[in-house]
């Protein structure tokens, strides 16, 4: 049986935090769908059809990773796209507690669903999408946090 991961977020922008976890998740399973929700309390900075297109390039050589877009819930995506599997990434105890929440509400929603947790890189581990639109919004340099050029 295939193993089939979503990698949901906003992705507002796509961090190299972000792109580590793919990385190392591709260990993990046989293909990781990267899926850029619209999340209704947020509004984005970046449009996601420019973070789609960015993240496309980035695994444009990798057959196992796919970008799309979703305005579902996460747990039924998943169930859509056959996918048993949740990825996602951990920076500090603050990440683990939401996350933890979702996991149980997703795994209510969709019982064949895994949540599986990966932690940070230490050196992406204060990296964080909000503090990059902040300093994109004053026009600092946040080319050592994403991977690719805006």
């Amino acid at each position: 049986m295939m193993k089939r991961a979503i990698f949901p977020g906003s992705f507002d922008p796509f961090t190299n935090g972000h792109l580590d976890i793919v990385n190392r998740g591709l260990s993990l399973f046989d293909e990781i769908i990267i899926a850029i929700g619209h999340n209704t309390t947020k509004k984005r900075h970046f449009e996601i059809e420019l973070m789609k297109s960015k993240i496309e390039n980035i695994f444009s050589n990798n057959n196992k990773v796919s970008v799309k877009t979703y305005n579902q819930i996460t747990a039924h995506y998943a169930k859509e796209n056959e996918a048993n599997y949740l990825l996602r990434g951990l920076r500090n105890i603050t990440d683990f507690e939401y996350e933890k929440s979702i996991a149980s509400f997703n795994k209510n929603l969709n019982p064949d669903l895994e949540t599986i947790f990966l932690i940070t890189a230490p050196e992406f581990s204060n990296i964080s999408s909000t503090i990059i639109r902040e300093l994109h919004k004053f026009e600092a340099d946040i080319t050592n946090y994403i991977p690719f050029e805006l």
